[in-house]
């Protein structure tokens, strides 16, 4: 489903190109659910972007569900995504002045159901602003938002980093869900404990992947 062959992504700092990914390769196998950890400034977050088709590499290979979308023009990446992914932010990235159900269909013309809001239990609050809901409620509509063009891959960005510890394991066990339904999910995440979910985890150290742990955990 995803497959990285020796990427490498630099950004050009005043004269001095800076290399944030060094060569890495790695596969995610349709339906796998994975986490992705490292320290901060490790390049987890650049290598999110380039599964997501929000950038380029600037050399190496990325093929997402059989089609190389490494040297794909902004339209074209715009497309992919729009086709095969949903993105989950930590910071939820909802628009205040729109209700949950306005927020949640913003990706695609407008549709007038709230069948995936209940799909992720927040049904009963359709109506209500981000300003009106807790912060696990607001996660849930961001879930409930990459689930608009029914995506293949899921890739969440520390879902659970700005929330409780128990409502953190009610928004896992919804993107769990997903993965059970056979959407692949990839997760960038600081917790060990949201990790040990996972059924591998790829870990990344200044830009290179170091370690992949097979877990394959049960569902």
């Amino acid at each position: 489903m995803i497959e990285m062959d020796r990427v490498v992504k630099a950004y050009q700092v005043g004269e001095t190109p800076v290399r944030v990914l060094s060569g890495v390769s790695l596969s995610i196998e349709e339906g796998e659910f994975v986490s992705i950890m490292g320290p901060s400034g490790s390049g987890k977050s650049t290598l999110l972007c380039l599964m997501g088709c929000l950038d380029s590499p600037t050399s190496g290979r990325v093929v997402l569900a059989g089609e190389d979308v490494s040297r794909m023009s902004n339209a074209e990446l715009a497309h992919v995504r729009n086709r095969t992914i949903g993105f989950v932010f930590q910071t939820y990235n909802l628009l205040p002045y729109y209700n949950a159900l306005h927020n949640v269909f913003l990706p695609m013309i407008y549709r007038t159901d709230g069948k995936l809001l209940q799909q992720v239990g927040l049904d009963h609050r359709i109506n209500h602003r981000p300003s009106q809901l807790s912060g696990g409620e607001r996660q849930r509509v961001s879930i409930a938002r990459a689930l608009v063009n029914s995506p293949k891959i899921i890739l969440a960005d520390e879902p659970t980093g700005n929330l409780d510890s128990r409502t953190g394991e009610e928004i896992l066990e919804v993107l769990k869900g997903l993965n059970r339904q056979g959407v692949t999910l990839v997760v960038v995440t600081h917790d060990p404990k949201v990790a040990s979910q996972a059924h591998r985890t790829i870990h990344i150290a200044d830009g290179t992947v170091r370690e992949k742990s097979n877990l394959f955990k049960a569902s």
